[in-house]
């Protein structure tokens, strides 16, 4: 028994010691106390036209004015308290959304306890990424310096893992970061085409047809428990199938999507008419034969959250750029999409990158922009409050030194609901850390270290 409990000792410890970098040390920010004016930037909208010269304000959290500063500042008095903040030369642009992320429910590849993104079970349409979002993650403020300030947690594992989450980049509890806790449903649509296996006795996936029976069998049951309970407020309750109420929402604004995984023509082309069948809100997630299906998701409205840019063309016989250009053939046929990373935990922060490899290869960077902002929050549901910069909306946004797509940009000043953020995180901090070492040493020569400042 002493051996046990110390082996069990020494686990606790190892655990405790591999988690415990991955602490942010980062203070979240107070409420906005004071009108904040900036002041000469050029102000990218995104929902309208570039204001150059510009003048964005905002108070309580909400931005209160837009417009050109020869135009807005000779009519307004400034309150006592009132910030100013000089940004000529520079540029303000709605904080970036990502799509699809597991930012808050992982941390250490390697430390399968850091792992909270995949329930257990196929069918879990209950489950709520937010509750479980750790906000005090590492990972969040690397993507946050870098522009993210919205994200969408989203689970994967099951054939209906559970919802999908929209987050601010910021809060001291989940709670605080919460902007929809259930914005829509997550599905994993099954490959059409059975595997071929070359050994007998190996794994073979479930029949296509079987697999979508079954799902077929769960959305009958939720929309039957749906339609009993509109009936009668008394019936009992079922927690997994009252989850999945507001996708037969009669009103289409309480409506929320069906975010559905999906990648192979024969995928796409299945889930988007099933969907219809069933008068379901669908948003295609992954989405890379997308192009080949555009009629299809035109014609029904459908969306797609797309799984980056910077990954490898699918066939050995598609072009180098199939990637990159798939933006733009969506574009070209007149498919709404979003933009996502690749990665979709520890770099996320790379998402302009990959909305500015979709424009090196042929989409005007506005619409790369919207990809990334407007258009994602729209797809997310929350275009009433994020993607632009309109008098009404959250002060989510961002002060940049130049072109938020180009790698060689810096952020000056970021905020949420109007709160300015801390832009510091793990890599600013070590950044430092040897930048000192080597300044100790002779190897930065003044000048430079202060110019890389």
């Amino acid at each position: 028994m002493n051996t046990l409990s110390t082996l069990l000792s020494a686990i606790v410890l190892l655990a405790a010691a591999a988690l415990a970098p991955g602490q942010d040390l980062t203070r979240t920010a107070p409420e906005q106390s004071a009108p904040v004016f900036l002041v000469g930037a050029e102000v990218h909208t995104v929902s309208g036209e570039v204001i150059p010269d510009g003048v964005v304000a905002f108070n309580d959290g909400v931005i209160t004015l837009v417009g050109r500063r020869a135009d807005v500042m000779p009519r307004i008095n400034l309150s006592p308290d009132s910030r100013v903040i000089d940004a000529t030369g520079h540029r303000v642009y709605p904080g970036l959304i990502a799509s699809n992320t597991r930012l808050g429910l992982t941390e250490i590849g390697a430390v399968r306890a850091t792992h909270d993104y995949n329930e257990t079970g196929p069918l879990t349409p209950e489950v709520t990424p937010a509750v479980s979002v750790n906000p005090d993650s590492t990972l969040i403020p690397v993507a946050r310096s870098n522009g993210i300030l919205t994200f969408a947690s989203m689970p994967s594992g099951g054939r209906v893992p559970g919802a999908l989450s929209v987050m601010r980049a910021e809060g001291w509890t989940w709670e605080d970061m919460t902007i929809a806790r259930r914005a829509g449903i997550v599905l994993s649509w099954p490959n059409m085409r059975p595997a071929y296996r070359a050994f007998p006795g190996a794994n073979t996936p479930a029949d296509p047809a079987e697999a979508v029976a079954a799902i077929d069998a769960l959305f009958t049951r939720a929309q039957a428990y749906d339609a009993l309970r509109r009936a009668d407020d008394n019936a009992p309750i079922d927690i997994r199938m009252e989850s999945m109420r507001n996708l037969f929402a009669e009103a289409a604004s309480q409506q929320i999507p069906l975010f559905i995984n999906a990648n192979d023509i024969d995928q796409i082309r299945a889930a988007v008419t099933w969907a219809a069948t069933r008068s379901l809100k669908a948003v295609i997630v992954g989405g890379r034969d997308a192009p080949l299906v555009s009629d299809l998701l035109v014609a029904h409205d459908v969306p797609v959250v797309l799984s980056g840019t910077h990954t490898w063309p699918k066939r050995a016989d598609s072009p180098h750029d199939d990637p990159f250009t798939l933006p733009k053939r969506l574009a070209d046929a007149g498919v709404t999409f979003a933009i996502d990373t690749s990665d979709r935990d520890g770099n996320v922060r790379n998402l302009p990158y990959e909305a500015a490899r979709s424009a090196a290869f042929g989409l005007d960077p506005a619409h790369a922009l919207r990809s990334i902002t407007l258009d994602a929050a729209a797809i997310l549901g929350v275009a009433d409050q994020l993607g632009s910069i309109d008098r009404g909306k959250r002060a989510t946004l961002l002060v940049t030194e130049g072109d938020i797509l180009e790698v060689t940009t810096n952020i000056k000043h970021a905020f949420v609901d109007g709160r300015e953020i801390d832009l510091t995180n793990k890599q600013t901090e070590l950044r430092d850390k040897y930048r000192e070492k080597y300044r100790q040493l002779g190897t930065i020569p003044a000048q430079n270290e202060a110019a890389n400042q």
